[in-house]
């Protein structure tokens, strides 16, 4: 069944939008516009641009327009409005990483994934707001100031795609590219109630992409539904020679792989995951896990290698920055250059072994799959934290490590993981479920994520004051 036309195109679905513009019922133009409007009245409470390409977003809109109108139609992306976190690189405009470093930086090309999502006919409508430098996980540091949760303005939207991740939940855009290095696209789903898809390591071009540390960096979608996801991965998705972190993998029809979940086998790493839950993700797990007993095989209990040695990390992030901090640490926000800094000590022995230990757990990370098939856990121990202007560097350190225990391991691991929504807590604020499958198996992850979607309407709901701004 095509999905209805009303006055609010913008609260559509990516697939749901696709349909129409394919029917001729709605235009590139009518999407972009309605986007660009609700930017200009919603975004200026929330924050979540840093620069918006209005023109250039009308004019991609109107090549869509024109190519439909000759029957050229490149898919279910063509003439969709979506926006990339701002340490993507994009021709001609501003990329950021909402760092005084790069202020005034001007890409001469695009990264590789704008190239591909242009490729599959999107429309970009700019650049979304995030934590500096994408090192941390809440929205509060910023040089263009922090992401307000439309869920609870005193409240955390996560991060470091915090721009994304509420973009998404406000309906200012379709979808959105996110990157996460610790849980950078799932915990910031998880807190405004969207859809955010970590892939396996090396399914998405890195290239032309401001790093953070390359060895855990990894590119997604964030979206309002699986089936989003599973649109954008396949365009995003595939080999890229010019990549050294590119692995080549065939890429399925994601989409198509959505179906057949009854004999797919859960495991429930409950050791570290769900482990101090807070009671409110406790009864929204217990919850989904009883939805997922109905549509899959079998839960068992496993154990899974937990990494949590930052090594890795603080020395890549400190060689990248070591120059620019040195002369000019004024430009960095000072909890950034802190925390730059602590990579300091980091000698190349200790990282060339610590290197080593993640190349062995990923090595071995597909035996965790011989006796199930995906893992599920609570994307976070916790809902969104409070956020204060009072927090000390420590204080909010301590916090954003908190929300990052259950997402982390996987990014050592580089293993395909899925946040969802599945409920919310008391006040109001949203709970997310993550899905975590064998390398190169986003198929299955996102099949189990739609499948409980189509089961559940969590995803369906909308932040009270922000869904009604039409």
């Amino acid at each position: 069944m095509a999905p209805v036309v009303d006055s609010t195109p913008t609260q559509l679905d990516i697939s749901e939008a696709a349909q129409l513009v394919r029917a001729g019922q709605l235009s590139p133009v009518e999407l972009t516009k309605a986007c660009l409007e609700r930017i200009e009245r919603v975004d200026p409470a929330l924050n979540t641009f840093i620069t918006v390409t209005a023109d250039a977003a009308l004019a991609e809109a109107r090549v869509a327009e024109s190519e439909l109108a000759q029957g050229r139609w490149r898919g279910p992306l063509h003439g969709i409005p979506i926006a990339f976190k701002d340490l993507v690189d994009t021709e001609g405009v501003r990329t950021t990483a909402a760092s005084g470093l790069f202020a005034d930086r001007v890409p001469a090309r695009d990264a590789e994934v704008v190239c591909r999502l242009q490729e599959a006919g999107a429309v970009c409508l700019g650049k979304l707001n995030m934590h500096e430098l994408a090192y941390g996980a809440s929205s509060l540091v910023s040089r263009f100031g922090p992401v307000s949760n439309p869920w609870g303005g005193g409240y955390t939207s996560g991060g470091s795609s915090s721009g994304p991740a509420v973009a998404v939940a406000a309906q200012l855009c379709y979808g959105a590219v996110g990157s996460d290095t610790g849980g950078s696209i799932r915990q910031p789903a998880a807190f405004c109630n969207v859809v955010g898809l970590k892939p396996t390591y090396g399914r998405v071009s890195l290239r032309g992409v401001i790093p953070l540390s390359s060895t855990n960096d990894h590119l997604g979608p964030m979206t309002r539904s699986a089936l989003d996801a599973a649109l954008m991965l396949q365009a995003m998705a595939g080999y890229d020679p010019e990549d050294v972190t590119s692995i080549d993998l065939g890429v399925p029809d994601y989409a198509a792989a959505l179906t057949g979940t009854a004999a797919v086998r859960l495991g429930l790493p409950r050791a570290h995951f769900f482990e101090g839950l807070h009671t409110d993700v406790e009864a929204a797990l217990d919850a989904a896990l009883a939805v997922l007993a109905e549509i899959t095989s079998i839960q068992t209990e496993v154990q899974i290698p937990v990494h949590e040695d930052t090594i890795v990390f603080r020395a890549e992030i400190f060689a990248y920055h070591r120059e620019n901090a040195r002369r000019s640490p004024e430009l960095y926000q000072p909890d950034t250059l802190e925390r730059i800094q602590n990579g300091a000590d980091v000698d190349a022995p200790t990282h060339m072994e610590a290197r080593r230990r993640i190349d062995e757990l990923r090595r071995r990370a597909g035996e965790i799959f011989h006796k199930v098939d995906l893992l599920v856990t609570p994307t976070t121990v916790v809902p969104p934290f409070e956020t204060s202007v009072e927090q000390t560097h420590e204080e909010l350190r301590a916090l954003e490590l908190v929300t990052l225990r259950n997402t982390r391991p996987f990014n050592a691991l580089g293993l395909p993981s899925l946040s969802v929504p599945c409920g919310f807590t008391g006040g109001g604020l949203p709970i997310g479920l993550q899905i975590t499958g064998p390398p190169g198996g986003e198929a299955g992850v996102l099949a189990l994520g739609h499948a409980y979607q189509q089961c559940t309407d969590w995803h369906r709901r909308r932040p009270v004051g922000v869904a009604t701004e039409g």
